[in-house]
């Protein structure tokens, strides 16, 4: 599961895109249960139904514990009273899940993942100008069929709607459940690969972050970024901090 809270214009548009196996393992974890259909897992506006309730659920649970905390323009919903009405009027709204067709292979999913990850609110790419104090940017606007538009803000706006997203400190982006949750992945797919009849994958040789990038997401590190023909050459690789208060001083970098 990753978690992304921007739109295009760097405003809040929280939203958590999940990765889900077509199918699962038994609680006993004596088989695997397969879908009745390939193309299908289970109906969407009844995953939406219940994705509602189980959120509204654990926010109502985590209010009744004092764990949330009201900015200013909030302080109305402080109150049990005034908190109970808003959650019935988040109850009587639609709520939407979005489901993609199945992938057809592990190398869709890398691709899948490889553009969702690790991104930021907003790449250097679309940063067209900054001028005068302000900053100009390319975003889809999705009213004119997702053609590109050029916003302009004061660069004191663009910045508060950066730092927006920038999560608290210990609050992790990406998670890892079912199946791969951390603290039972390696007997779970040990399990899965039994019952599917799968071999134990083969294990990789080292290789460098340059390569691992390429695999992963298919762009070259090393091709610069300017001119997007020459590749960039390595003068010197600078150990991270605690590393290098480690290391002897006759052969710490300069």
């Amino acid at each position: 599961m990753v978690l992304h809270t921007w739109n295009q214009v760097l405003e809040h548009h929280i939203h958590v895109h999940c990765v889900v196996t077509g199918g699962a393992l038994a609680p006993a974890g004596d088989r695997w249960i397969t879908p009745q259909r390939r193309d299908f897992l289970f109906p969407v506006k009844a995953l939406s139904r219940v994705f509602r309730s189980k959120y509204l659920e654990a926010l109502a649970h985590t209010q009744h514990r004092g764990e949330l905390q009201f900015p200013d323009a909030l302080q109305c919903l402080s109150a049990p009273e005034s908190f109970a009405r808003f959650l019935q009027g988040l109850f009587a709204q639609d709520w939407v899940v979005y489901a993609k067709a199945p992938f057809g292979s592990a190398h869709h999913v890398l691709n899948y993942l490889g553009r969702y990850t690790h991104r930021v609110a907003i790449s250097n790419d679309r940063l067209v100008a900054l001028h005068n104090g302000q900053i100009s940017f390319q975003w889809r606007n999705a009213h004119r069929g997702n053609a590109r538009d050029i916003m302009t803000l004061e660069v004191e706006e663009f910045i508060r709607r950066f730092l927006l997203h920038v999560l608290p400190k210990g609050f992790m982006r990406i998670r890892h459940y079912g199946l791969l949750g951390n603290r039972c992945r390696t007997s779970h797919l040990a399990a899965c690969r039994h019952l599917l009849e799968l071999p134990e994958p083969l294990p990789r040789p080292p290789e460098s972050v340059a390569v691992l990038m390429h695999r992963l997401t298919g762009r070259d590190i090393a091709r610069c970024p300017q001119c997007h023909k020459g590749h960039l050459e390595v003068i010197m690789t600078i150990a991270p901090l605690w590393q290098r208060e480690r290391m002897p001083q006759e052969t710490q970098p300069p």
